[in-house]
């Protein structure tokens, strides 16, 4: 009982000096809503300086805060708290968010610099109902992301990035209306991929953590742009969604367990980097028209039949350790030895013959390599490690896959 009187006091007091302090001040800044006064002093106390910060030096509450380092206000209320010293290496702050972070009604951007903050993200962040930016990336955050986030109707932007939170994705965030970045990447999170609904989102990271299961059919929305899911373990069939999402500029969806075709139609997306690497792809490539993707990665998969021309102006193009079969395309040849196709990876898959002169000199900005298929390198190109030491496949996996295939 007396914690709570002395704490009342407290306040009381902190209210009455800060009436007193401006009491003397001119009425051109108008005085800080107590309420904020009283949650700046809170935050303060829950956050320090990592050595080499000078962040909160001038945090001093016998003067007015809306001048302090990275507060922002409107009137009487705060609305924008961005917590650190910006500057790129800066070394930021270390301490927990206080909960009185939820008392700044009129907040609608929140950020903390990169640096050791560790707990949990508050709950009462559900009171923030202006909130339209909120970003704590790279800092040491763990426990689950709350689902009261999902209350913030307003919420474009969410980078909770580089940090240990585990759990899942509520449904709850997946449903906000506003959203148009969503950065979840590097994280411990678990569990299924909810539905994005938000008809503005454009932006969705959620690389380097733990997903698992399969995409639903209306995962994504049709504004999406930018599309980075590796490293996860998610499986299924994606060639229905992907068909959807024809204003993608990147797509990475490498090193998990997707299956099934990919639709030909993705490849005149206005895409920049394709990366499908490392998956359980499989069935033939087929693009509409010509491929104007800069970078195209479909190794390790199970891909198979003829390697379309239309991928010879592809300048990064890597399609080893699948199950290709046939000839190289004229056409990558012919690109290749006039210096436009940067890297071209053919390793590792069945593919039978390449017109190309033994005496060919390949561009010194070039790469190629195609060893390990169903034919003896027509000339003699350095490979990666990785590749391996045999030149060309066993005759007898050659037969065998005629066989198969019927080629």
């Amino acid at each position: 009982m007396r914690s709570v009187v002395s704490a009342n006091i407290t306040s009381f007091i902190a209210i009455l000096a800060l009436l007193l302090h401006y009491s003397t001040c001119t009425f051109a800044i108008p005085i800080l809503h107590p309420q904020d006064f009283l949650a700046l002093q809170a935050i303060r106390k829950s956050l320090h300086d990592l050595p080499g910060s000078q962040f909160f030096a001038s945090w001093d509450f016998t003067s007015h805060p809306c001048n302090f380092p990275g507060v922002i206000c409107d009137a009487d209320r705060v609305i924008s708290l961005n917590l650190g010293d910006s500057t790129a290496g800066s070394p930021g702050l270390t301490g927990q968010i206080d909960p009185a972070i939820g008392k700044l009604s009129a907040l609608a951007e929140f950020t903390v610099v990169p640096g050791r903050i560790i707990g949990t993200l508050p709950e009462n962040l559900s009171q923030l109902k202006s909130l339209r930016f909120l970003g704590i990336s790279r800092n040491f955050l763990s426990g689950r992301i709350p689902a009261a986030i999902g209350q913030l109707k307003r919420l474009q932007t969410l980078d909770l990035s580089f940090n240990r939170f585990t759990g899942s994705i509520a449904w709850e965030i997946g449903a906000l209306p506003a959203l148009s970045n969503v950065i979840l990447c590097n994280n411990r999170l678990s569990g299924s991929v909810p539905p994005f609904v938000s008809q503005t989102l454009t932006r969705l990271e959620l690389r380097h953590n733990n997903l698992s299961g399969s995409l639903p059919l209306n995962a994504f929305p049709s504004s999406l742009q930018y599309l980075s899911l590796p490293w996860n373990r998610l499986a299924g069939p994606v060639d229905r969604i992907l068909t959807r999402l024809n204003r993608l500029n990147y797509l990475d969806l490498s090193s998990n367990q997707f299956t099934g075709s990919i639709p030909g139609i993705i490849f005149s997306f206005p895409i920049t980097n394709l990366q499908l690497q490392r998956n359980k792809f499989s069935g033939p490539i087929l693009p509409v028209r010509q491929v104007t993707i800069q970078t195209v990665d479909l190794s390790f998969n199970r891909f198979s039949g003829e390697i379309s021309p239309f991928f010879s102006t592809v300048q990064s193009l890597y399609l080893n350790n699948n199950r290709f079969w046939g000839q190289v395309p004229g056409g990558l040849v012919k690109r290749l030895l006039s210096a436009n196709i940067q890297i071209l990876y053919l390793q590792h898959n069945y593919l039978t013959g390449m017109e190309i002169n033994p005496t060919a000199e390949i561009p010194i900005s070039s790469s190629l390599c195609v060893q390990y298929n169903c034919m003896v390198p027509p000339v003699q190109t350095p490979c990666p490690l990785k590749a391996g030491k045999q030149k060309a496949r066993p005759t007898e996996q050659c037969v065998e896959w005629k066989g198969r295939t019927g080629n």
